[in-house]
């Protein structure tokens, strides 16, 4: 079953704040892998982006909503599959808005994520 694509106005976009967005991001990294940092960086920095439409960003926050929050389709604690959900979503999101990733986008997600992961 495919996760349906959040928007803004979606039960998970109150979740997004950039304080909650970082706080994943650091205290799961590791464990949510480089695929999805990736992806969730690429989608923070272009929700970031002014010349990202609003109908974009409403897709990006809902999507990094889901992320954030810890009550989801697979609880992100479970060994092995606990981001697969998230996978999905992030990924439907990139699909949706992949316009305004731009490369300065991707190259300053990837700049991060080395800057973690090394």
């Amino acid at each position: 079953m495919e996760p349906e694509l959040p928007s803004a106005d979606h039960q998970f976009a109150p979740q997004f704040s950039d304080q909650n967005f970082w706080d994943k991001v650091l205290k799961y990294g590791k464990v949510a892998g480089a695929e999805v940092v990736q992806k969730a960086l690429e989608l923070y920095y272009a929700a970031q982006d002014p010349r990202t439409p609003t109908w974009a960003k409403t897709v990006i926050i809902g999507a990094l909503g889901y992320f954030i929050t810890p009550l989801d389709a697979l609880p992100d604690v479970a060994p092995l599959v606990g981001f697969t959900d998230d996978l999905g979503v992030l990924a439907m999101a990139m699909a949706t808005v992949a316009t305004y990733i731009t490369p300065e986008i991707r190259e300053r997600a990837r700049a991060k994520l080395k800057e973690w992961f090394g």
